[in-house]
C-alpha cells in the first residue's frame, strides 16, 4: 500500500484490501525491527567482503572474513542475505569426465603418485602452462606452485610457446624461495619439460624431476585446479584488448588477491600467504 499511495487514496486500498486505516497507519509509524536494522548493516559488510573478493566469493568465504573483522554471524544468515541481495559466487564450468590415462611415460616416473598434501613448504612443486586470448593473439602463462600452502612460487608469461617460458618461472620459484636440494617438482609430460634445458636446470639445482602419465591430467590436479580458478574468476569475465593489459591482470590476481588474499579449503579457510605465517614460515 505504501510503495502506491501516489496512485491511490489510502481509504480506497484499505477498503479493497480489507484493512483498517488505523491499522496501516500504525504500522507505518513502527519502527524497523532490530533484527532488521542488524541485517541492513551486515549486509553492507557483506557487500564489501564480496566485492574485495572480485565477485568471486561465495557465502562460506564471506562469512569467514567477518568473522576476521569480529563478527559472530552465522553462515546461514550471510547465505539469506546474499541470496535476498543476488550475490552469488562464481561456479566452475562444465567439463567433459574423462577417464583413465595414456600410457605410463618412460621420460621420469611419477614420483609424486597424486600426494598433494606438502609436510612443509618448498619440498613439492607443481608446474604448468595455460593460454589466454587476447585480441592481439595468445598470450602464454607458466606458473610453479608450492604443494605445501598453494601459494604461486614463480610464474612468467610470453607471446608465444617457447621454451624458456617454463624456466623463467622456474628461476623465478627458485630465486624466491631458494628451496634446499631434493625439492620435487611435478609436471606433465610437456616438450617444455622433457628438453635438455629444463632437465639440465633440474640436476644443476638438485631438484627430482617428477611427470604424470601421458595424457592424465589428474596427476596434475593441482595446477589444473590453479587454471581453473583462475579463468574463472578473471579471465573468462574480461576481454582483453592487447597481451600487455592481459599480463597486467593477471599480475593483479596472483600477487594482490590469488597469493594474499583468496580463501583455500586445503589451507582451513586462510590464503597461501596467511597460511605459511601461521605456520612460522613468513620469512620464505
Amino acid at each position: 500500500m505504501q510503495a502506491h499511495q501516489e496512485e491511490f487514496r489510502v481509504t480506497s486500498m484499505c477498503r479493497v484490501l480489507g484493512v483498517q486505516r488505523s491499522g496501516f497507519y500504525a504500522w507505518r509509524r513502527q519502527p524497523q525491527s532490530a533484527r532488521a536494522t542488524e541485517d541492513q548493516r551486515l549486509l553492507g559488510l557483506i557487500k564489501q567482503a564480496w566485492l574485495e573478493s572480485g565477485t568471486v566469493y561465495g557465502y562460506r568465504k564471506v562469512t569467514d572474513d567477518l568473522r576476521d573483522l569480529g563478527e559472530s554471524c552465522g553462515k546461514h544468515r550471510v547465505a539469506r542475505l546474499m541470496r535476498a541481495e543476488g550475490l552469488q559466487a562464481q561456479v566452475g564450468y562444465g567439463r567433459r569426465p574423462q577417464h583413465g590415462g595414456g600410457k605410463p611415460s618412460t621420460v621420469a616416473p611419477n614420483h609424486l603418485d597424486r600426494q598433494f598434501d606438502a609436510p612443509a613448504p618448498n619440498t613439492h612443486w607443481v608446474t604448468d602452462i595455460t593460454y589466454i586470448r587476447t585480441h592481439e593473439g595468445w598470450l602464454y602463462l607458466a606458473v610453479v606452485l608450492d604443494l605445501y600452502s598453494r601459494q604461486v612460487v614463480g610464474w612468467a608469461m610470453q607471446g608465444r610457446m617457447q621454451a624458456d617460458l617454463v624456466l623463467q618461472a622456474l628461476l623465478a620459484a627458485v630465486w624466491r624461495r631458494k628451496p634446499a636440494p631434493g625439492l620435487m617438482l611435478h609436471s606433465d609430460q610437456g616438450s617444455q619439460f622433457t628438453g635438455g634445458e629444463w632437465q639440465a636446470f633440474l640436476r644443476a639445482h638438485g631438484i627430482v624431476c617428477s611427470m604424470s602419465r601421458r595424457g592424465n591430467c589428474h596427476d596434475n590436479a593441482v595446477a589444473e585446479s590453479f587454471f581453473q580458478l583462475l579463468k574463472r574468476e578473471r579471465i573468462k569475465r574480461r576481454t582483453y584488448p592487447d597481451r600487455a593489459t592481459a599480463r597486467s591482470d593477471v599480475f593483479d590476481y596472483i600477487e594482490m588477491f590469488y597469493n594474499p588474499k583468496r580463501r583455500h579449503g586445503s589451507n582451513g579457510g586462510r590464503s597461501p600467504v596467511e597460511f605459511e605465517r601461521q605456520a612460522g614460515h613468513s620469512g620464505l
